[in-house]
């Protein structure tokens, strides 16, 4: 295969950045108030609240969703190829990031979060422009920077949550679609371009029915994120190993090695 090495454009890259941490800093001159809307249905008056700030989280998510499209755009080899696969880490990257900002109180902790967010947002866009090009000389280096960092959000969103001490029914949303995309973007990574969408809907399922079970036992955010994250990466790597054709003795061992690992770590640090 013929290699070549493809960089996006750094102005680009400047500008998407500046533009969705804008938005996250936006969070903190907004009112926290709750505002309370209702509407009637069959005669019965149905109220909701919800906080501004989180809608300025998810337009900030759809945001660098589209400025990921726009900066792919460039791509010598891009073509006329469709980039929806390129949103997934992106997207779940900026939506993560934004729900710690919004719980973290301000002062040093929440401007090293904002700090980390912004670095975080450029090794993403570059990852997802390198791997549009198999052959690309860093292709391998990227495709590990985008796990890296899936799991490594996943974590952070299951420690958000846990911490604010979401209610169960208001947690299961977020943590079903946080682990369907993480493994759904790292099957198709490993596996050569295919969408496993239902192995990530299993493993989804799954992770949802942990959390479940988890979330009224008396244990820390810590250990939970872990044992959270233990099961997925466990799932993730198993299927994404009897998908390339391991036989299932050999492909167990990593997944399961890992996982002892990381639940052993949890309950260490927890």
């Amino acid at each position: 295969m013929k290699t070549n090495r493809y960089l996006p454009d750094t102005n680009r890259i400047s500008v998407l950045t500046a533009t969705v941490l804008l938005a996250f800093a936006l969070t903190r001159l907004l009112s926290g108030s709750a505002y309370r809307l209702g509407f009637q249905v069959f005669g019965r008056i149905i109220h909701f609240d919800f906080d501004l700030r989180l809608v300025v989280i998810i337009l900030a998510s759809g945001l660098t969703a589209t400025g990921m499209d726009w900066l792919l755009r460039d791509h010598p080899l891009l073509e006329k190829k469709p980039t929806v696969e390129h949103w997934l880490v992106p997207t779940l990257t900026a939506l993560v990031l934004g729900v710690p900002l919004y719980l973290l109180p301000g002062g040093s902790l929440w401007w090293g979060g904002f700090g980390l967010g912004g670095l975080l947002l450029v090794l993403v866009f570059w990852a997802e422009y390198v791997v549009v090009s198999p052959g690309d000389t860093s292709y391998p280096t990227a495709m590990v920077v985008l796990t890296v960092i899936s799991f490594s959000l996943y974590l952070i969103l299951t420690l958000a949550l846990r911490y604010s001490n979401t209610r169960l029914f208001l947690l299961t949303p977020p943590l079903f679609l946080a682990t369907f995309f993480v493994s759904l973007r790292t099957l198709h990574l490993r596996v050569g371009g295919r969408w496993e969408l239902a192995w990530s809907a299993g493993i989804a399922i799954i992770g949802i029915q942990l959390a479940a079970g988890l979330h009224y036992l008396p244990i820390s955010p810590i250990r939970y994120g872990i044992f959270l994250l233990g099961t997925l990466y466990t799932l993730t790597s198993l299927i994404a190993s009897l998908l390339e054709g391991i036989p299932l003795r050999r492909a167990l061992t990593e997944p399961l090695v890992m996982l002892l690992l990381v639940w052993v770590a949890g309950i260490l640090l927890g």
